[in-house]
């Protein structure tokens, strides 16, 4: 297994440790750091498989797959907390598991749909509204921090639907 997929699993099995530390050191930054350092795989996987040729079937299916985890739990979290509204969370699901049925499908025809530029700012946008919310708390004060994350966070469901549509039109074909 090339570094890039081993990234990728680091970045699933860091997600279980997110959950934990969050639970367990609700006041304390360590979750944050964690989740960062989960989200910071996502970049670097993609960027050592492109610089050293090492794009896999097994990264085009399980990097989304991760990121997708990795970012759900977080925002279930942030429902569960009264941070966030369940309604963009719902979206955000109902998109996530759309585009991996497609995938799915797709697979079962020989095909492989890899994650598109939109769909890629959609989880930036998603990712570092979390990382904000997870390092301000609001139990240290920094609420412009806290409210940045969260318009991030409901700009990234924005950005879910245009992904969404982008994502039909671009594969209309293996998908109809």
């Amino acid at each position: 297994m090339n570094i890039p997929n081993r990234l990728t699993v680091l970045r699933i099995f860091l997600v279980p440790v997110f959950i934990l530390l969050f639970y367990l050191y609700r006041e304390s930054y360590i979750s944050g750091i964690v989740f960062a350092v989960a989200a910071l795989t996502d970049f670097l996987d993609g960027y050592l498989a492109r610089k050293n040729n090492q794009i896999t079937i097994f990264g085009k299916f399980m990097d989304p797959l991760a990121d997708k985890i990795l970012a759900m739990s977080a925002l279930i979290i942030f429902v569960e907390q009264g941070i966030i509204y369940a309604w963009p969370v719902i979206i955000v699901v109902f998109r996530e598991f759309a585009v991996s049925g497609f995938r799915l499908v797709a697979a079962t025809k020989g095909t492989t749909i890899a994650a598109g530029k939109s769909g890629k700012i959609k989880t930036l946008t998603q990712l570092i509204g979390i990382t904000f919310i997870l390092f301000s708390h609001r139990l240290y004060g920094f609420d412009l921090i806290f409210d940045l994350g969260v318009t991030l966070v409901y700009i990234s469901v924005l950005l879910t639907i245009v992904s969404f549509m982008i994502y039909l039109y671009n594969n209309r074909e293996v998908i109809l």
